[in-house]
């Protein structure tokens, strides 16, 4: 488990000639003792790790569907040491990486050393922080360091050249490429520069650089992963989980494969 785990996991993806294909997820969302089997069928299905949402009350990154999963979640009763709690037990069950996605609040009320041992302990691999700048990334850096974790690394399509460059040198496990100007949510259309964009990161990035935002069809799977390593899908998976609906994930998960 850990960085080098992660690292693994996608190495074998592409080997393979497949795009990586993460899905996210918001613990919780449904009750918590939905979350192993919503794992099991996202491995089972043929993901490459899984994204895993911490609800929160101020999620500044998240599109309407996301804000709703956290908001039910939140209804449930459901805190991020509940989930890791849940990781904890279920630690052995899995065969596919981790990847925790949260904001930094949750981790400072924690407190960032308790949070990092715990994540560990829990078999988490990765982590995302979509409102930690570069410049502030010290406050949890070494921490996780010290545990293994991946700290990924978010660039944006409205990042300077130089920031692109800094985020990708820094990243670890894959460079986070948003592909939409906003928050999370479905998109009928990607923008004409998105694959230049993804091109130029390709260049800057010695991890593989995934695409997320915006990605809800086959196609877009399809579009995307050809200018770039893999996608990221959040509130796609998230509509399809809460509804029942379990056919778009699989279609989408196929789509990234050779």
């Amino acid at each position: 488990m850990g960085k080098a785990y992660l690292d693994q996991a996608f190495q074998n993806v592409l080997t393979n000639g497949d795009k990586i294909f993460v899905p996210y997820i918001m613990a919780g969302d449904g009750g918590l003792d939905q979350l192993p089997k919503q794992i099991k069928l996202l491995e089972d299905a043929g993901a490459s790790a899984i994204e895993l949402g911490i609800p929160f009350s101020d999620p500044v990154a998240d599109g309407p569907t996301i804000q709703e999963a956290g908001i039910r979640a939140l209804e449930e009763g459901v805190g991020l040491n509940d989930i890791l709690d849940v990781l904890i037990k279920t630690k052995d069950d899995r065969k596919i990486p981790v990847i925790l996605m949260t904001y930094i609040n949750p981790i400072y009320r924690f407190g960032v050393k308790p949070f990092s041992a715990k994540c560990s302990e829990a078999g988490v691999d990765g982590l995302i922080i979509p409102d930690i700048p570069l410049e502030e990334e010290s406050l949890v850096a070494d921490a996780l360091a010290e545990q293994d974790i991946a700290l990924i690394r978010l660039v944006a399509l409205t990042s300077p050249k130089d920031r692109q460059i800094e985020s990708a040198k820094r990243t670890e496990g894959f460079l986070y490429a948003v592909t939409v100007t906003g928050t999370t949510g479905e998109r009928k259309d990607i923008k004409e520069n998105v694959s230049t964009y993804l091109d130029a990161l390709k260049e800057m990035s010695d991890c593989p650089v995934l695409a997320g935002f915006g990605v809800s069809t086959p196609d877009q799977v399809k579009q995307l992963s050809k200018a770039c390593d893999g996608v990221v899908v959040g509130s796609k998976i998230v509509k399809s989980l809460h509804e029942n609906d379990h056919q778009p994930i699989y279609s989408m998960i196929q789509a990234a494969k050779n």
